[in-house]
């Protein structure tokens, strides 16, 4: 069996110490680096090129929204996932623009965090219940506001932009629906302005909506 390969970024080494405890002793998932603050995260990441980056929000030297952009600059592939202590929505919007593949609170840091993580892997976006809530709650006036539906997207358009909101790359969307990269930037740029929006955090918001967040 082919195990995820983690890199853990929290500066409370108690916290990482128990979290490798219980991510090692799954079969599939393997923690191969640990990071005390932003920059090691950084760097760590580009030597030891996980699978998935655990990222906690407040962080030394270097924010974690700033790792977690910075990263998905340099190395689109690695899947974040921020397992946090704020649970306010303008952290979960940010780090879902930012390119969070999902977003956990600390509190849930046993079984839900291994769901969390198997949800990610697997090209879902992980949203906590507590944190979908205030999410839907903040969407759905914003979302019906606009007078464009999903029925106003071409086929193309709608496959395009539920890959962008799993959080796919431009290039991992090319490669499965066997497009350049400039027809994907084409198209995703095309069904945003139909739908009014301007964002990926939008688009994500509208794709909870619209029941595209589980990949088929």
């Amino acid at each position: 069996m082919t195990k995820t390969r983690i890199l853990l970024a929290d500066d409370h080494s108690v916290l990482r110490s128990g979290l490798k405890m219980l991510l090692n002793a799954q079969d599939d998932l393997s923690v191969v680096g640990e990071a005390t603050n932003g920059q090691e995260a950084l760097s760590a990441t580009r030597d030891l090129a996980p699978d998935l980056l655990i990222l906690d929000i407040t962080m030394p030297k270097t924010d974690g929204l700033q790792v977690l952009r910075q990263v998905k600059r340099a190395h689109p592939n690695v899947r974040v996932l921020v397992l946090t202590m704020h649970e306010e929505e303008g952290y979960l919007r940010r780090a879902l623009e930012a390119g969070a593949a999902g977003y956990c609170p600390k509190s849930a840091a046993d079984a839900e965090l291994i769901s969390a993580i198997r949800a990610v892997m697997r090209g879902n976006v992980y949203i906590h219940p507590s944190h979908a809530k205030i999410l839907i709650d903040k969407m759905i006036p914003s979302a019906h506001a606009s007078s464009a539906s999903s029925a106003e997207l071409s086929e193309r358009e709608r496959a395009v932009l539920k890959l962008v909101a799993l959080g796919h790359t431009n290039q991992d969307i090319a490669d499965q629906l066997s497009l350049s990269v400039k027809t994907v930037e084409s198209y995703r740029a095309r069904g945003m302005e139909k739908l009014g929006l301007t964002s990926r955090a939008a688009l994500v918001r509208y794709a909870i909506q619209e029941g595209w967040m589980v990949e088929e």
